[in-house]
This record gives C-alpha cells, structure tokens and sequence, in this order.
C-alpha cells in the first residue's frame, strides 16, 4: 500500500512489525523523526553495545570520583560536606602546598603522556565532530586519572572532564570489539560521553540532552533513544558509589515573581555579553596554552599563583561546587560574590593556559550563579522581595546555556541538578534565550568548540 507521496511504508527503517495503516491511511513516516534510523543502524548489536557503553561509564565514574575523593582528603583532610570548608580550615602553608603538588604532578604526568603517547587521541569533541569517534583508551584513562589528582589537590577546573572522556573512550572500544559501523561508533561515543557526565553528577536526562545537543548536534529519535538509554545505565550504575540525590541538595523552591522576571530580561543580556568574552577567553589560553617542556614552569607558577589567592578566597580551590551551592542558597555577601564571580573564570583560565586538562561546566555554572547573585543582590535595592538564591539559578542556567551554546540542556541540567526551579522556569528560559541568542549572534563558539586544537596540532590534546 502506497500512500499519495508513492513513498511505501515498507521504506521506514526499522520496518514495522505491522505493515498496516491505521485507519485514515496515513503512513507514520510523515512524521519526521520516525522515517528512518539515518547513518547509524539502531541494531541489535547497537544495542547492546549501548548497555555496556553504559556500564562501563558508570563504573569508570565511580572509580574516577573514588581517586578525586582520596586527593581531597590528602591535601585537605576533606571528608564530606563542603569541600571549601575543608579547604579554609587547613593552613595557608598546606594550601599552597597542596596545589604546588598538584602542579608538579600534572606537569610531569602531562608532559609524559603527551610525549609518548602523541599519536594516540583523547580528545571526545574532536572524534565526534571532526573524527571517526576512534579514542585512545589508554591516554584517555591516564589523561583522566591526572585530571581528577590534580582537581582533588585544588586545581580550579572541572571534574566532569575526565567521566566524559572516559565514557566516550569505552564507546570507542566497545565499537571495536562489535565491529560497528563508523557511524555508529560516533554516536555510540557521544553517547558514552553524555553518559558519563550524567553519572558522576546523576542527571540522566541533562546528559541525554547534553549527548543531542552539544556532542551530536541532533534530537532525533535514533539520536535521544539511545542517549537517554546509555545515559540511564550510567547513572543507575554509578549509584554503587555516588549519591543517588541532587549535586545541590536542599535548595528552596523559589517562586515566580515580577520582579524576578523584569531582572532576567535584563540580565540575559548582561550574562550573553559576559558569555562571549568567556568563550573567547577560554579559546585564548587553550590555544597558547603550555607544551613541551615549558609546563614544567608554567603550571607549578600558575597553581602557585591560584594557592595564594585561595589564602582569602579558598571557594577558589576546586570545580566550584560549593561556590554556586551558597549562592543558590543566597548566603554571601554582595561583595564576596562579586569577587568570586570576577575571579573564578580567570583562575579557570590560568589553569587551562597552564597546560592542565579539565572541564569548565561547573566552573561557568558556578560563574553564572555568582554573577546572578551579585546582579540580583544589587537589584533587590530597587525592586525587593525575591530572594538571592533565586537570581543565581536563573544565571547559572543562562551563563551554561549560553556558554555551551545548548539552551535546552542548560535548562534542563540545572534542574535536575538542584532538584528545583520549576517554578521559575519561565524566567530562566527568558534569560536563557536571551543570552544564548547574543553569544550565537555575535560569535558562535562555545566552550567545547572555542577549545579544539588547531587542526595541525590535533593530537596535542
């Protein structure tokens, strides 16, 4: 049976295991994201490979999480609550010693691994955009184990880096070893990727999400059926470790307001702006960064530079977890968050140009809520009544979604990270779009694209 296109309904990939139409004759690949699989065949090996991609970014979370918690506690005898307590309560003395460990630590190990292992990749953005998906395990797995040492001794970068890569890298093998198509090994790898952030942070949906927008740049079905699917084992799996409840725990739920509104149109604009100097920011130092024989001196100096600036601020030691925690809560002052807001990128920044490998999702997440504080904490002057914790969601959504340039998944993580602010989604998604339209429109990097490496030097990474 044909329908009025001449297109058979025997075309759609997977056929159907009912061939006849429903009542009105209508074929069901009129709808768009059912026609077909596209490049990468949804098949039974898929599949599978799926589940274990799944498994095994779960498993590598626990254990890249597990080496994260065991530098915390040596450098700044940290066992649970909030990291930049830990942190404060140390001396001076221990905190810079801690990161000037971390420092000598990165630079030999990077500069180790970089040197012989120069022709193997670990770079998951660049094998999904640009590549055939095919990563190193092996300088994936020490790439990311630095990562996490030098992150629990202080250093300011992100700690999602590291699953992601590895969740990508087990995808990559995975592909292998079922001889899948090099379709299917990209998207299996950003699958694995996405799953990976979704473990250690457990944002199943967020890293679906961030898996179709950000990694693979597509929302259809044979897209989102298996991120949702890879990210889901992940996050189940990972639960043999880390916590099953929100990152940000105990976050009020915050309530509409005029106020809250009128602000978020305003700052979306002030936050897109911020976020294209950010971006350009990040795309500077890591295409200047350290190499060679230079990060030898160039990361001991700059973590050097980080430890002493953490002897007033110590909320800078780390991803910034505990920063944007406060400021969701809406404790701190209004100076305190502006200079952590202005600090923060900067440190992030000298990290990165220091030849050091890390995520800047919670770093720029943090930056936003800081950033939402202090504008919010300024405008409750003019127009009183909401609370401060409720201006930081709306800018670190806005500030993520801009900056990654996934609004949707901006969205979407903060909520399942903080378990609230539905019921200010309306202002967070103007501030979003907002910001999100002005970085588009004025420069179109993010932070994944802004830091690729020249195309000449694509194996440094």
């Amino acid at each position: 049976m044909a329908k009025s296109g001449g297109e058979s309904e025997r075309l759609r990939v997977p056929q159907p295991l009912i061939k006849r139409r429903i009542a009105s004759g209508r074929g069901a690949m009129e709808q768009p994201n059912v026609t077909h699989d596209g490049e990468a065949r949804l098949t039974p090996r898929f599949w599978l490979a799926v589940v274990l991609t799944g498994v095994a970014a779960g498993l590598f979370g626990d254990l890249l999480m597990w080496v994260l918690a065991v530098f915390e506690r040596l450098g700044f005898n940290y066992h649970s609550g909030s990291f930049q307590n830990a942190v404060a309560a140390v001396s001076g003395l221990r905190r810079i010693s801690s990161l000037l460990a971390a420092g000598v630590i990165g630079a030999l190990s990077w500069y180790l691994i970089r040197r012989y292992l120069k022709n193997e990749k670990a770079e998951i953005d660049e094998a999904v955009w640009n590549g055939s998906g095919e990563l190193s395990p092996r300088r994936s797995f020490l790439t990311s184990v630095v990562s996490e040492v030098v992150i629990g001794l202080g250093a300011s970068v992100g700690r999602e880096a590291a699953p992601k890569l590895m969740g990508g890298a087990s995808g990559s093998v995975i592909s292998r070893w079922f001889h899948l198509t090099p379709a299917q090994k990209r998207l299996l790898v950003a699958c694995g990727g996405g799953a990976g952030l979704a473990a250690v942070y457990n944002v199943p949906l967020g890293g679906a999400l961030f898996t179709a927008e950000v990694l693979y740049g597509s929302f259809a079905l044979p897209v989102v059926f298996p991120a949702l699917a890879t990210s889901l084992v992940a996050t189940v799996v990972a639960w043999i470790y880390l916590p099953s409840g929100a990152t940000y725990a105990d976050i009020p739920n915050y309530r509409f307001s005029a106020s809250l509104m009128v602000w978020s149109l305003l700052a979306g604009v002030v936050i897109g702006l911020l976020a294209v100097f950010y971006v350009r920011l990040i795309g500077w130092v890591s295409h200047h960064r350290a190499k060679g024989a230079n990060i030898f001196w160039a990361m001991p100096l700059a973590f050097l530079v980080v430890g002493v600036l953490g002897l007033w601020y110590p909320q800078l030691f780390g991803n910034g977890k505990d920063m944007a925690h406060e400021a969701f809560l809406g404790v701190g002052s209004i100076g305190l968050l502006f200079a952590l807001f202005a600090l923060k990128p900067l440190v992030t920044a000298l990290t990165l140009g220091s030849g050091a490998a890390g995520g800047v999702f919670t770093p720029f997440l943090s930056t936003g809520a800081l950033l939402g504080g202090f504008l919010g904490a300024a405008w409750i002057h003019l127009w009183p009544g909401t609370p401060v914790g409720a201006f930081a969601l709306v800018g670190a959504a806005a500030m993520i979604g801009a900056t990654m340039q996934a609004p949707l998944a901006g969205l979407v993580l903060v909520v399942e990270l903080t378990h609230g602010g539905l019921a200010i989604m309306i202002p967070m998604m103007a501030a979003t779009v907002i910001a999100t339209f002005l970085v588009r429109q004025i420069d179109g990097y993010s932070i994944y694209s802004a830091r690729l490496p020249h195309r000449d030097a694509s194996l440094e990474s």
